[in-house]
């Protein structure tokens, strides 16, 4: 220990001797330079050397880590899916009310309004109708997607399951649960949208029907029959 420090000392004296000036303006005299070598080397005697081995994983250990790895991509692919699903299934759902709403409107005016009328009305029902089809292969195509993720969750919860990771088995079953259970409730109220459609739909094809009916008898009333009497003035010959 003595040897290492006259060396640091020998060290300092030829830093000292190479650099004067900043020894003479420097805030830490020429002659002060021994000791803070002494006390430099004392306090590096005294930090213990540490030795850092690596750390050894086995097989299983790198496993576990990988599915969690996993079971995170999916979890996450399924919060998103389901976020985009459930979005694009209330925007369906409001095309197809405000369809409802012209729709009703349009019935009820049925018979009261001109043709020029009924045509700027019809107008805006199949723009209204286009809105709905657009909506509805949106929520169509984040279904695909949904469906996926979910059969991609349930593969990364067996899987987390065979290696032993059975906390992140069970999270990923409680997800992929939740999920469902979302999309459910937002699909059974289009669902119920779509039946009241379909009943406004079926009430404007029976009012067609019996505006057709009417007119039809209208114009039979007009119309003689060929057993009506024509009356002999009209039949005598001049």
């Amino acid at each position: 220990m003595a040897a290492s420090f006259r060396a640091l000392l020998r060290r300092c004296s030829r830093w000292s001797r190479c650099f004067p000036s900043a020894l003479s303006h420097g805030r830490i005299p020429a002659g002060r330079w021994q000791q803070v070598a002494l006390g430099l080397g004392a306090t590096l005697a005294a930090v213990p050397v540490v030795q850092h081995q690596p750390t050894s994983l086995n097989h299983e250990d790198l496993i576990k880590r990988a599915v969690s790895l996993v079971t995170d991509g999916a979890n996450t692919f399924l919060s998103q899916t389901t976020l985009a699903l459930s979005d694009a299934l209330i925007e369906y759902t409001k095309a197809i009310y405000i369809l409802i709403s012209l729709q009703k409107r349009y019935n009820g005016l049925s018979g009261q309004i001109s043709e020029k009328e009924e045509g700027a009305i019809w107008q805006i029902i199949i723009e209204a109708r286009v809105k709905v089809k657009e909506k509805q292969e949106k929520y169509l195509s984040f279904e695909t997607k949904w469906m996926t993720a979910v059969h991609l969750s349930e593969m990364a919860a067996g899987a987390a399951y065979q290696t032993g990771a059975d906390l992140a088995s069970v999270a990923m079953h409680t997800h992929i649960q939740m999920a469902q259970s979302q999309v459910g409730e937002v699909k059974q109220l289009a669902l119920q949208a779509e039946d009241k459609l379909a009943e406004v739909q079926v009430e404007e094809i029976n009012l067609k029907g019996k505006e057709a009916s009417v007119k039809g008898t209208q114009r039979t009333a007009i119309q003689p029959t060929n057993d009506e009497e024509i009356p002999e003035q009209y039949l005598r010959e001049d």
